[in-house]
């Protein structure tokens, strides 16, 4: 097989869990080309992985079929004349690109109604029986040939490598303010909603004692446009102390790929930057409320998971049923600091 095309998932922390069905394809051929048709938000994940050769950005929205730029796309990807197709994604849209490009092999999870599109297939797993993300997109491989008798590799945790010109263009922002101190990352945002945030009073507190043990500290709030707002409420609780800087939606994805790979410990909830953490094997502390940490842990013997397993938890919902959320509120940031001490 010497031409790959994988189909990329939506959201990062479903493609950093990628990486491993990438590293044992490369395992199984390696003089094949891997190439990622991923959308511009995830594209950084897949230029962070060594075994990618190409990655192609569209912008192939959420719930749009966008049906002329699917065409305009496998018409221009039928010409590399890929052996095989990985479809990660369940939609029944994910799968038109490779069916249209007239790739032999289409290789995915079966999904919304999309017999005949994909011509090699696994049954999705049940929500009570799922496995880990990373397992559940490295078993596609077990559909590729049996006849080959191919042996996969036991299932590894993801790993990213950071860019040397993003890790440079971080540098020169941290040269600014950092001057070779410490630098705590910590994540307040999480795309799925306020179940899954740790209060932003919490994180206050917690950046507060990180400087009381460590003066010469520096903490960077981190996360996209949308955690502005929390970021700046962060700093405020924290009385605008000036070793606290908010960098909400001030760095591209990869620049914070490269600021992850260069902190001293990162502190999140569960969230695409978290699983990027442990893909970088940086000290983390990973903070679950709503989601269960069985299903989507940070991959990486440096991380630690705070998790109350309340009877209420996980439940999975966006608001919170009871309406207290105690699953977060009662993570005190005493325990959260302590849990950091005992990383390094």
């Amino acid at each position: 097989m010497n031409r790959i095309l994988i189909i990329a998932p939506n959201w990062i922390g479903d493609a950093v869990m990628s990486q491993p069905l990438l590293a044992n394809l490369k395992a199984i051929y390696p003089q094949s080309q891997i190439d990622v048709l991923a959308s511009p938000w995830v594209a950084p994940i897949y230029r962070a992985c060594t075994e990618v050769h190409q990655v192609i950005e569209a912008r192939l929205e959420h719930k749009q079929l966008q049906w002329g730029l699917r065409k305009q796309l496998a018409k221009q990807l039928e010409l590399n004349q890929y052996d095989a197709s990985f479809i990660l994604p369940n939609s029944l849209k994910s799968a038109l690109i490779p069916w249209l490009a007239n790739i032999p092999l289409r290789i995915a999870y079966r999904g919304e109604m999309r017999f005949g599109l994909i011509n090699f297939a696994l049954d999705n797993p049940s929500k009570t029986n799922r496995p880990p993300m990373a397992n559940h997109y490295l078993a596609l491989c077990n559909v590729i040939d049996h006849s080959e008798e191919i042996v996969i590799n036991k299932p590894a945790d993801p790993q990213l490598n950071i860019s040397p010109e993003f890790k440079q263009s971080v540098g020169a922002k941290l040269q600014k303010i950092v001057r070779d101190k410490s630098i705590y990352v910590l994540c307040p945002g999480a795309e799925y909603g306020v179940t899954k945030r740790w209060p932003t009073e919490h994180f206050a507190t917690l950046a507060q004692q990180l400087i009381t043990n460590e003066p010469d500290a520096r903490i960077i709030l981190l996360g996209s446009k949308g955690d502005y707002t929390l970021g700046e409420s962060i700093r405020a609780q924290a009385n605008n102390d000036s070793n606290i800087y908010s960098w909400c939606g001030d760095t591209s994805l990869d620049e914070a790929i490269a600021l992850i790979g260069m902190s001293k410990a990162l502190v999140s909830n569960d969230s695409g930057l978290m699983h990027i953490g442990a893909a970088l094997k940086v000290p983390q502390v990973a903070i679950f409320g709503s989601s269960d940490p069985h299903h989507t842990p940070p991959l990486s013997d440096k991380a630690k998971v705070i998790w109350l397993n309340l009877p209420c938890s996980p439940c999975h919902k966006r608001v919170c049923p009871p309406s207290h959320l105690k699953c977060l509120k009662d993570i005190s940031p005493e325990n959260v600091f302590k849990v950091i001490q005992s990383l390094h």
